[in-house]
């Protein structure tokens, strides 16, 4: 328990700096950010600093926000890392997508932005635009869905792609080439980096909350409260006048808590959760 009060405090004093650069929105769980080697549940509000890797497990998703207005999303089972990040009259920053699927979306504003993604050994260069991509096994994927970026991998010559629905793919044992997806598949693609409408999802100001058990001591409280932030949901334990709750708040509305109801009774020592509104 110290473990995690040590790490939930150093993420409220992120330096001002770095705080105004990339923020949490949104959180479809289970989801954990990682810091100086320790492991803690994802939670909408927190501000990423350099280093920090955010990994998302079996459907969930997450969606970030850069102080320019442009936001990144991840997909599950996806692991993804803000390298650097700076803003001197041109916003810059170098993205890590170790694995999973992302899609990076800018906002069309008038600040100057000078952002890379890194894909595995595929580098996407932008400045203003909509693209999907994707590390696997298997291959690396980049899409362009809007704007114009330049795509390359180490060993190969760097590629101009300006029109829709164009990706650039670079298999782990062959040569990078580029092709073009049909419309249904990149709506197949995107869909795998948005928030479900129905889905176990926190944001930023969410006013519902699942309980997942009340016990009369709080020993027995903590123990199920380290199950849950073990298993990416960010819960904690809250003194009522007759005993201990453990609780997940911060849901988007009363669809989002009964869907991470149902997530919640399938972990050991969840029994009785319900839903109650209030954050």
């Amino acid at each position: 328990m110290n473990r995690w009060k040590t790490l939930a405090a150093a993420l409220l004093i992120a330096p001002a700096a770095w705080a105004q650069h990339a923020k949490v929105e949104a959180v479809q769980y289970p989801a954990w950010l990682e810091r100086g080697g320790q492991a803690v549940p994802l939670t909408p509000g927190i501000t990423l600093q350099p280093r920090d890797q955010v990994r998302t497990g079996d459907n969930a998703r997450v969606m970030l926000r850069l102080s320019e207005g442009s936001t990144v999303k991840l997909g599950e089972r996806a692991q993804f890392q803000i390298e650097r990040a700076q803003d001197r009259g041109v916003f810059e920053a170098t993205l890590r997508v170790i694995a999973g699927a992302f899609r990076y979306t800018g906002r069309a504003i008038a600040k100057k932005r000078d952002i890379s993604i890194k894909v595995k050994n595929t580098t996407a260069g932008i400045r203003g635009t909509d693209l999907w991509g994707k590390s696997t096994d298997e291959r690396d994927i980049v899409c362009l869905i809007e704007g114009r970026i330049t795509v390359g991998t180490t060993g190969h010559p760097t590629v101009t792609m300006d029109q829709p629905l164009d990706f650039y793919q670079k298999p782990r044992d062959a040569d990078p080439q580029v092709a073009k997806v049909d419309a249904k598949q990149l709506e197949i693609w995107a869909a795998e980096t948005e928030i479900a409408a129905d889905g176990a999802a926190g944001r930023v100001g969410g006013k519902w909350r699942v309980v997942a058990g009340a016990y009369t001591t709080r020993d027995t409280a903590l123990k199920l409260n380290r199950v849950l932030r073990a298993s990416g949901y960010p819960s904690t334990v809250v003194r009522r006048e007759e005993n201990f709750a453990v609780q997940v708040g911060g849901l988007a509305g009363e669809v989002q808590a009964r869907a991470l109801m149902a997530d919640l009774r399938k972990l050991p020592g969840v029994e009785l959760p319900k839903v109650e509104q209030g954050g």
